[in-house]
């Protein structure tokens, strides 16, 4: 199979073999699939080694079947994106969310989208919190993981925004009646994410406790990397 001129990017590259990379790519109509850039790390490559690199929009070509394709050609769509500090490590936890959540060659248009005003708006706001989370709810939704966020679970009652609940994974949010060691938020928190509103401060920090222990159970418990980057910073508060 041959695919020519799709929209991409790059979400990780490591050597492989002597001369070339093995690439993460993540494509609008094909997902995320596993690409070799053959020749790149010789002193003369075919293909321009400073486009596979992460945040280059790039359109991609590639041909071969199964889990490893060989990258054709390559151009860029734009200029690489201008992001420096947590705003460059915010970037980079977004790409290992796809690297680790998303199955390889599932197509997902809007979850493509969703990424580039992702790092867009890593670019043009300071808003990087709220950015992530909103990008978390959204990668969820589209590989299968959807959030109930306006109605609770066990009876359909509409969330209010002044009292307190749990979310349960792959279940929802059910009232807080002090059951030990759960994770609580108010109303309020659930309901701005599910109408896309920017929340206040606790309700944003209890947005992120949210959002990563949903992230974990969907990992069997494991972590991200990029927790460990991002912690302390504002963007995790």
């Amino acid at each position: 199979m041959r695919v020519d001129e799709q929209l991409g990017w790059v979400l990780h590259a490591r050597p492989y073999r002597e001369t070339s990379l093995l690439l993460e790519g993540w494509s609008r109509d094909h997902g995320r699939l596993c690409l070799v850039a053959r020749g790149v790390r010789r002193e003369r490559p075919r293909q321009p080694r400073a486009l596979l690199q992460p945040l280059v929009p790039l359109s991609l070509s590639w041909s071969g079947r199964g889990e490893l394709v060989q990258l054709t050609g390559l151009e860029a769509r734009g200029q690489p994106l201008a992001l420096a500090g947590e705003a460059l490590v915010c970037a980079l936890y977004v790409n290992e969310l796809l690297i680790r959540l998303v199955p390889r060659h599932d197509a997902l248009p809007v979850l493509f989208d969703a990424y580039e005003a992702t790092l867009q708006r890593l670019v043009l706001s300071s808003a990087r919190a709220w950015t992530l989370r909103r990008f978390e709810r959204d990668l969820l939704a589209e590989t299968g993981y959807g959030l109930v966020l306006d109605c609770q679970a066990d009876d359909g009652t509409e969330i209010e925004a002044n009292a307190e609940y749990i979310y349960i994974p792959e279940y929802g949010a059910v009232p807080y009646r002090q059951q030990p060691n759960a994770l609580r938020l108010r109303g309020s928190a659930l309901r701005a994410l599910a109408d896309d509103c920017m929340p206040d401060a606790v309700d944003l920090a209890g947005l992120r406790r949210l959002m990563r222990a949903l992230i974990t159970h969907q990992l069997g418990g494991a972590s991200l990397r990029s927790w460990s980057l991002l912690a302390g910073g504002a963007a995790m508060r």
